[in-house]
């Protein structure tokens, strides 16, 4: 089975893409489900039906879903959520504000993700195309399912601990109730699924398209994306650029035709520079059409003039993944932050945590066993490549054992 994300600024048309491109898999014959994680649905305006929490079947292999996030919200939030409440009801806060306050950030699209999981586990698909929220939150919610895993490995189980021996009489001492058993529970099913959505969508099956239109503005987004997702660990292997105008006339004289002609030789630059940007990614264009296309057969043309005879499925050439290789005196880490500079780069060590920055995005990398043991002696980005030099510990058991923290000699802060 194979998975698609399409992700992009808001108005670029990416459900406009990613509807066409489920549309035109299902016409060659694949059972193909198009679901949106983006709250605004907009699915169903594009095909032309009537979307609902479930599947709904527009051709013989094509199926569309917006996500009841509500029912997915009382599957796997509630317990945790009743919870708060009793917290905040003891608390004195407002009903009201309390149901409001104990509402999960990003939660529909989370939840999005949690159903996105439960189709591809179905097994009634050959491809699913997935038509995401506008860049920004796209990025925040794919960085959360690794973000979780470092809080449940480094802070839940002390905190799980505590609250079996000392439980009940911290509850009476601070006249609060305390968590028990079910809500912690609650919280490691949901981990346990996020790391499954992160595992679905880092695997080889899946890849993400970035949909941009050829403005300045929306490159430097797409630019943005691309560094911040694969230094996440998702693989961008095309850039569709969208609305591209057709060349005008030579021989087309007035002010339409001059208008024109001042838009397509600004576009012919930013598609330049797109070109050059990413590099060795795919970029196609989608020409820009004189009617909004809906239903079907319009969508499905979209994807038609785009594809051409290719395959939609077929993964191009990316920029690789996190790598590590081993040395007799240590070991050298590679991670791709494709455009990224020396300057907007940075990196720092906390333990058995390396922290990589770029511009304002974060990644907390949980270093494996063999490279914990090391310390860090260097760091560079060159060719869209961060570079990790490690070097073996000669006295494992000495200083760099103590507290860990700012102060530790393993913890250090450099621009890459």
């Amino acid at each position: 089975m194979r998975i698609l994300l399409f992700t992009g600024k808001g108005g670029v048309g990416k459900s406009t893409v990613s509807a066409g491109t489920g549309a035109l898999l299902a016409e060659r014959g694949l059972r193909t489900l198009v679901v949106s994680t983006d709250t605004a649905h907009s699915l169903g305006d594009a095909f032309g039906v009537r979307v609902g929490a479930d599947p709904v079947q527009v051709t013989e292999t094509l199926w569309v879903q917006h996500v009841d996030a509500q029912r997915r919200f009382e599957e796997s939030w509630l317990e945790i959520q009743t919870y708060l409440l009793d917290v905040m009801t003891v608390a004195g806060v407002d009903p009201v504000a309390a149901e409001e306050l104990t509402v999960l950030p990003g939660a529909e699209e989370v939840l999005a993700l949690l159903e996105l999981r439960r189709q591809a586990a179905s097994g009634d698909y050959d491809a699913i195309v997935v038509d995401c929220a506008p860049t920004a939150e796209t990025l925040r919610l794919l960085s959360l399912p690794e973000a979780l895993t470092w809080y449940m490995d480094r802070v839940f189980p002390p905190q799980r601990r505590v609250m079996r021996t000392f439980g009940p009489l911290l509850g009476k001492a601070v006249g609060m109730p305390m968590p028990g058993d079910g809500v912690f529970a609650a919280v490691e099913r949901l981990h346990g699924e996020l790391s499954e959505v992160r595992a679905l969508l880092t695997g080889p099956e899946t890849t993400v398209r970035l949909v941009m239109t050829p403005e300045q503005v929306v490159l430097a987004e797409a630019r943005r994306a691309w560094t911040t997702l694969s230094m996440h660990g998702y693989r961008v292997d095309a850039v569709v650029v969208n609305r591209v105008f057709p060349a005008v006339d030579a021989d087309a004289v007035g002010a339409p035709a001059d208008w024109l002609r001042g838009w397509v030789q600004a576009q012919n630059e930013v598609l330049a520079e797109a070109e050059e940007s990413f590099a060795p990614v795919r970029l196609w264009r989608s020409g820009y059409r004189d009617g909004e296309p809906r239903g079907v057969e319009a969508l499905r043309d979209v994807a038609a003039a785009l594809h051409g005879d290719a395959d939609p499925l077929a993964e191009g050439p990316g920029v690789g993944s996190l790598h590590v290789e081993v040395t007799e005196n240590g070991a050298t880490m590679t991670l791709p932050v494709p455009l990224a500079t020396r300057a907007d780069t940075s990196l720092a060590r906390r333990g058995g945590d390396l922290v990589v920055q770029c511009g304002t995005y974060r990644r907390v990398l949980s270093l494996p066993a063999i490279l914990a043991r090391m310390k860090v002696t260097g760091a560079s980005v060159a060719d869209g490549t961060l570079r990790v030099q490690f070097v073996r510990d000669p006295d494992p058991g000495g200083p760099s054992d103590g507290p860990e923290g700012d102060d530790h000699p393993n913890h250090h802060e450099e621009r890459a």
